[in-house]
């Protein structure tokens, strides 16, 4: 594990036969196994706490991804129409004449006289447009984007 051979052991064993003496060593391999062993639960109990929310993570994952997914089926059925909605009649109107536009007279006067405007002649609506354009949506993304 630490790369601790069995003569490292042995060399460690015996300074502390010599520091501690034979009375007080087999107490102090007691509490020095004791303390290893807690040290080892502990590493123990870190290590599946961190397994556990790895895997608390995935899972949590996996749900957000399949939220994300059944979003997009939604969206999908939303966007794109199983059958196709008829289009409305439009009813038939009836033509609009617009009156011609007044002539001005020049009237006498020390000021310059105004420009005549020429009469224009009647326009006349067609009673029911050939194919009358749709207006996109203002927020359809094929369109160019607006100057401010």
């Amino acid at each position: 594990m630490f790369g601790i051979s069995f003569s490292e052991l042995l060399l460690v064993g015996l300074v502390a036969l010599l520091v501690l003496g034979p009375e007080r060593l087999p107490g102090a391999a007691r509490t020095a196994g004791l303390w290893v062993g807690r040290l080892k639960r502990s590493f123990n109990a870190i290590k599946q706490e961190v397994e556990r929310e790895i895997g608390a993570d995935e899972i949590r994952r996996q749900l957000h991804n399949e939220h994300i997914l059944s979003l997009e089926q939604e969206a999908r059925k939303i966007f794109t129409p199983t059958q196709q909605e008829p289009t409305p009649v439009q009813p038939v109107a009836e033509p609009t004449i617009h009156a011609p536009t007044p002539v001005v007279e020049p009237a006498i006067s020390a000021e310059p006289a105004p420009v005549a405007t020429p009469a224009v002649p009647p326009l006349v609506e067609p009673a029911t447009p050939a194919a009358a354009p749709i207006a996109p949506a203002p927020h359809d993304p094929t369109l160019p984007p607006r100057a401010p």
